[in-house]
Formats: C-alpha cells, sequence, structure tokens
C-alpha cells in the first residue's frame, strides 16, 4: 500500500516538472520547505536526469532548488515568528495529519534547535525530517533573519547540488536514489552529533583554560 501511494507521488512529481519545467521545480522544492510533504528525493533527481538529457541546464536546477528551498523555509520561519509556540501546536494537532507532521516530529525540532543551536539551520538541511520542520523553532525563537536565510541557502545549496548531481550522473536510474539515500541517513545524523560534540568540547576546553 505505502508502496504504491510512493509510486503515485513520484508519477505525479515527474509529470508535473516535465509540463512546467524550472517553475514546477521551484514550487515542489518550495511546498517541502513550507512543511508541505513533497519529497525532494524525487524532484531533484530526476531535474537533475532531464539535465543530463539536456532538457535543463544543470546549474540552472541547483539554484532554483536552493532558492526554492529557501523561499519554503522563509514562509515557515514567518509561520512560526508570527505565531508562536502554542499556535504552532495546535495547528500541528489539528492539521498535522494532512501534512504528514506530528507534534512528536516538532518537539524534536525543537530540540536540535535548542541542543545544537542556530548552525542546526545550517546542517539540518541534509537530515531527514529535521530538514522540512527546523524552519519553526527558528522562527518561533525569533532568530535574526538574515543569518537564518545565510545558513539555509548554503545547506539548500549542498543539499540541492547533491541530489541533482546524482540524478544527472545515474541517468535513467536517477530513482534509484532514495534507496541508497535511506542507507545513509544514520551515518549523516552521526557525522551531525560528531561535529557538535567536537565543537561542545573546544568550547569547554576553551573555558577551562580561561579560569
Amino acid at each position: 500500500m505505502l508502496e504504491s501511494i510512493i509510486a503515485y507521488i513520484t508519477h505525479l512529481i515527474v509529470s508535473f516538472i516535465s509540463q512546467t519545467g524550472y517553475l514546477g521545480i521551484f514550487l515542489l522544492m518550495a511546498a517541502e520547505s513550507a512543511l508541505i510533504p513533497i519529497p525532494s528525493e524525487v524532484t531533484m533527481p530526476f531535474s537533475g536526469y532531464l539535465a543530463s538529457l539536456g532538457r535543463f541546464n544543470v546549474y540552472i536546477v541547483i539554484i532554483v532548488g536552493a532558492l526554492a528551498n529557501l523561499a519554503g523555509s522563509l514562509l515557515a520561519y514567518w509561520l512560526g515568528k508570527w505565531g508562536e509556540r502554542t499556535f504552532i501546536e495546535n495547528l500541528i494537532k489539528k492539521y498535522g495529519k494532512f501534512f504528514l507532521i506530528s507534534i512528536d516530529e516538532f518537539h524534536k525540532s525543537e530540540k536540535w534547535f535548542t541542543r545544537y543551536g542556530q548552525k542546526i539551520v545550517f546542517f539540518s538541511r541534509i537530515l531527514p525530517i529535521v530538514r522540512t520542520f527546523i524552519s519553526l523553532p527558528a522562527g518561533i525563537a525569533e532568530m535574526n533573519v538574515w543569518k537564518f536565510s545565510v545558513l539555509t541557502l548554503l545547506g539548500s545549496l549542498i543539499w540541492s547540488i547533491f541530489l541533482t548531481y546524482i540524478g544527472f550522473a545515474l541517468g535513467k536510474n536517477w530513482n534509484s536514489l532514495e534507496v541508497y539515500y535511506r542507507k545513509f541517513e544514520y551515518l549523516i545524523i552521526f557525522i551531525v552529533i560528531a561535529l557538535a560534540v567536537y565543537y561542545v568540547y573546544h568550547k569547554l576546553k576553551k573555558l577551562s583554560h580561561k579560569s
């Protein structure tokens, strides 16, 4: 059942991009970052595949994907800033099931933001689940919008390059990417946590030297 749903969603995304071009890429990637469950693991690799056929310019695909992620993330950021925590929680409890968002996932993104600070806005762009929701706690915390935009754009650019290049390289086998990506999810999470631990360790080391 789940596989057939995923296959149907993939078909819709592929058809939409084929018909609308760069605009379709922008709308789909912006929607994903605005909390609508449209997998970038389908959008960008397929766009990379089309670039390998000469239908798209690969560099434009990458830039459009990153800018779209920024646009959608800003919408979620302002929702968090204007709505505040209680409003967001009530919204998710009532309508989250329609967007595949659970209150636990929202709380998880809050914990990540609290634990790792503003830099998680950058690192989260390559993480499952947290990537989509991190904009909400950033807005609720009233993180500086310019810093949020820069970190989001840089992280989104890396993600966009990665997915587009893989689709470009795999060619007609572009849709096999998701299988491999899932295998590396835990590795990606481990690397991010290791970097955070390393950062905290050196901060504490500096403080101990000062005292």
